[in-house]
């Protein structure tokens, strides 16, 4: 078989096992998402879109901190965070289709399709992306795409400082989907996509 067919049916299946990957880790964070819908309810509409992009900063901060001191004092693990980075950037997301809705309170059911369109169509920007970079993000820390999310952070907190504009630079919602996709990478290098649900 030539060197080229191989190194193609290689990245197919890689390809294939990312995509498998994913979805299972994104099963999970929707489940998580559902469950705390239910008993809490969408209080997270009141928050402006600043608001959510500090809340997804705390949660890298913490992440950075503790793979940086080597160990940490509050018992929740650090897969959390990456789960909770996911969902906050899906409700920012969400909260963005919902920029003229003006109501607080949306069941899980009007949210569902929501969720899964930004889901889908983060998936779809990971399959193009990895595409192009062949899985590079497999050779890649944790620690180094913690700092990507950080400054993909950064980036969105200076858009939103600049009320949304750009010259060049990507918009507010390919960045909030970069971080999603860095967090799910995250989540397959820790072996969440390999936890049981309860």
């Amino acid at each position: 078989m030539a060197d080229w067919i191989r190194g193609a049916l290689t990245l197919t299946i890689l390809e294939t096992k990312t995509s498998n990957e994913y979805k299972q880790v994104i099963a999970r964070c929707k489940e998580l998402f559902r469950k705390k819908t239910v008993d809490y309810g969408t209080a997270w509409r009141i928050l402006r879109l600043p608001s959510i992009t500090d809340q997804i900063f705390i949660k890298a901060q913490r992440i950075r901190s503790i793979q940086e001191k080597g160990n940490q004092k509050v018992d929740d693990p650090i897969v959390d965070e990456f789960v909770g980075i996911i969902n906050y950037c899906l409700i920012a997301l969400i909260q963005i289709s919902l920029e003229k809705e003006e109501g607080l309170e949306i069941p899980f059911s009007e949210l569902e399709p929501l969720y899964d369109h930004w889901a889908s169509a983060t998936k779809g920007l990971l399959e193009n992306k990895n595409h192009d970079y062949g899985e590079a993000w497999r050779d890649m820390r944790v620690s180094s795409m913690t700092d990507i999310i950080l400054m993909k952070l950064l980036r969105v907190k200076q858009i939103e400082d600049n009320q949304g504009k750009t010259i060049v630079s990507e918009g507010i919602e390919a960045n909030y989907q970069d971080m999603i996709n860095y967090a799910v990478f995250c989540l397959i290098k820790l072996g969440y996509h390999q936890v049981e649900k309860n």
